[in-house]
């Protein structure tokens, strides 16, 4: 560990090498993560590590997804290597994105059943484009439908597909079982080592060495935002030409305005998962950097004397916007402790400077915000970070962005891969016809499961995944990517059944609900509290339905019938984030509190609803 620490900060260029890996969701990136730090010394024998230890994000470890790129680094033999742990899901591809302009390589890991998905070919088109080579690993090996020959064959084909070049066709293949920390050179499970030292050589070799010059003018490209509860907010980056020096003047070069000079009072390399203090930093190693509170995503540390900007970052533009408003609902105020507009602009413009695939507008109203993001999950992992901080907040459905192309109106489209049993392809297909979705590909998946390939207009998509869920008992396996833009396909049908809505305000109760359960399902349990316009429930006829929920049976000594005694209610469905924000229609609202979820009409009185519409 003391090599490692002395090489922190002082390794030559020839013995950094710098990689991603990118992978769809799933398929083990940070599980080899773990191994590669546990075989590399990063933690001592003794020491009690937790299982995908790059996930630290709350939201990551529930969700069991990444969310956020991370870095880490480790040190095998004489070198360096630089890790930047990337998500594997579409709606936060602007994180790949960011990844991938400091590293010099990526490893591609490929499930051995489930083989290349969309977002491997998303990410490995991102890699390819910025001409990085690519280490193929052929991950879960042991798995009992693996089927690791024909899946490399798929990664060729994909290769094939994406256009790459013949130099980058001709990459190393690794048979792995990250779990195990295991790996060999080739296809199949004969022969697998006992370590990760297989892999490890093939990074070496695969991936070329930074191509900066350590004696030229400095330049260091930011490339992401972290803050310290001492030190403020902090630049991360990599140092592209020159050597970054603690004590010296450089200049901070923005997006606009004039540079900032300031000494360089403190800088940190990475050491395993932890940040340590360095005098110096040479072309092509990872920085860190405290005293630059002006510092956004894209800037670039230059020489003092002659300045010279990098190229900014640039990233593939979002595709779905909702608004973000202050809670104007009764029970507002009762939860959360961040609740003005000028809280919740404060709080997105933050969001705006750690986050490029985030946009934020000014509406009509300025107690109303416009965000535009890349997908649902995204934008209900932000809206889920702000409930936790303590805000209160009322979001729409989302809508899609649409442009002009040709002088003609264009929407986005997706692939969606279902990974299903094969008793619910047919109910799978019904659901995604009315959406504009064409089946593109249909095989077999594990035993008795069928992966359909759909392409739709993402309008199509919304409120998509629940209802899927439901139809298939939750057995459904979905993965969507962005795959460009297709002119307007006109109307697509909405919601199938219409919104019950609370006429008064009060307490919810047994005998109402039992009264009305035959009418539809409910979102509230008997004593919740409701309000004159909340939506309580999914009628199952497709209008809008006024309720009393609050409704008491009157207290006599007449019995009428023998379920008087005790009624039977069925489960109300359990109202999440996501399932809110995708069952939402257009003249709906949901209320994001700390401590609770709820659907509302925009405009809650019967009286004023009705105006509107005349």
């Amino acid at each position: 560990m003391s090599t490692l620490l002395e090489r922190a900060g002082g390794s030559l260029p020839g013995q950094i090498r710098n990689l991603a890996i990118v992978a769809h969701v799933d398929h083990g990136k940070t599980t080899l993560v773990d191994a590669m730090l546990r075989q590399t010394g990063v933690f001592g024998a003794r020491e009690q590590v937790v299982d995908r230890i790059m996930d630290s994000n709350d939201q990551e470890r529930e969700r069991g997804i990444t969310i956020f790129a991370k870095q880490a680094s480790i040190q095998w033999g004489d070198y360096k290597l630089n890790l930047v742990d990337t998500p594997g899901h579409a709606d936060f591809s602007g994180e790949v994105e960011r990844g991938l302009h400091v590293v010099d390589g990526v490893l591609l890991l490929v499930d051995a059943a489930e083989g290349p998905l969309p977002q491997t070919r998303y990410v490995l088109s991102k890699a390819l484009s910025k001409g990085l080579p690519a280490v193929v690993v052929i991950n879960k090996v042991d798995r009992q439908d693996a089927r690791a020959e024909e899946v490399l064959d798929e990664v060729y084909q994909l290769f094939f597909d994406l256009d790459a070049s013949d130099h980058h066709i001709d990459f190393p293949v690794i048979s792995a079982i990250a779990r195990e920390g295991r790996s060999m050179a080739g296809i199949g499970m004969p022969g697998l080592g006992d370590d990760l030292t297989a892999l490890f050589e093939a990074i070496v070799k695969t991936i070329p060495a930074p191509s900066g010059d350590p004696s030229a003018p400095v330049q260091a490209l930011v490339n992401n935002l972290d803050a310290s509860d001492y030190l403020g907010r902090l630049a991360v980056g990599r140092v592209i030409e020159g050597t970054l020096r603690k004590g010296e003047m450089v200049a901070l070069l923005g997006a606009d305005g004039p540079p900032v000079k300031r000494k360089l009072a403190s800088l940190m390399g990475t050491l395993g998962l932890k940040r340590v203090e360095v005098d110096s930093l040479v072309a092509g190693d990872l920085f860190v950097v405290s005293g630059f509170p002006e510092v956004e995503i894209g800037d670039t540390f230059a020489a003092f004397d002659e300045p010279v900007a990098l190229p900014r970052l640039t990233v593939d533009e979002p595709v779905l916007t909702m608004t973000f408003g202050v809670n104007t609902a009764p029970t507002a105020g009762r939860d959360g402790k961040f609740l003005t507009s000028r809280h919740l602009r404060e709080r997105l413009a933050r969001e705006v400077l750690g986050n490029v695939s985030i946009r934020v507008s000014d509406t009509e109203s300025l107690d109303v915000l416009e965000v535009a993001g890349r997908g649902e999950l995204q934008l209900a992992v932000m809206i889920e970070t702000m409930r936790r901080e303590g805000y209160e907040l009322q979001v729409s459905r989302p809508e899609v962005i649409t442009k002009i192309i040709d002088g003609h109106r264009h929407e986005p489209y997706e692939k969606i891969v279902v990974d299903v049993p094969e008793e619910y392809v047919g109910m799978v297909t019904q659901s995604l016809a009315p959406r504009r979705g064409q089946l593109t590909e249909m095989r077999n998946g594990d035993t008795g499961r069928a992966v359909l390939t759909f392409e739709s207009p993402s309008r199509g998509l919304l409120g998509l995944r629940n209802e899927l869920l439901t139809q298939t008992r939750g057995t459904a396996l979905i993965h969507q990517r962005h795959a460009g833009w297709v002119p307007w396909v006109g109307d697509l049908p909405g919601r199938a059944g219409g919104s019950m809505v609370a006429d008064r305000a009060g307490s919810s109760t047994g005998y109402a609900l039992d009264n009305l359960q035959s009418r539809g399902t409910f979102f509230v349990d008997p004593g919740d509290e409701v309000y004159e316009g909340m939506v309580v429930g999914e009628c199952a006829r497709g209008e809008e339905m006024l309720v009393n929920i609050t409704k008491e049976k009157k207290v006599n000594n007449i019995r009428t019938h023998s379920h008087d005694d005790a009624i039977k209610l069925m489960p109300i469905r359990e109202m999440t984030l996501e399932t809110a924000i995708e069952f939402i229609a257009d003249d709906e609202l949901v209320e994001v509190t700390p401590k609770s979820i709820r659907v509302r009409k925009r405009v809650l009185k019967e009286e004023d609803r009705r105006r509107q519409k005349r």
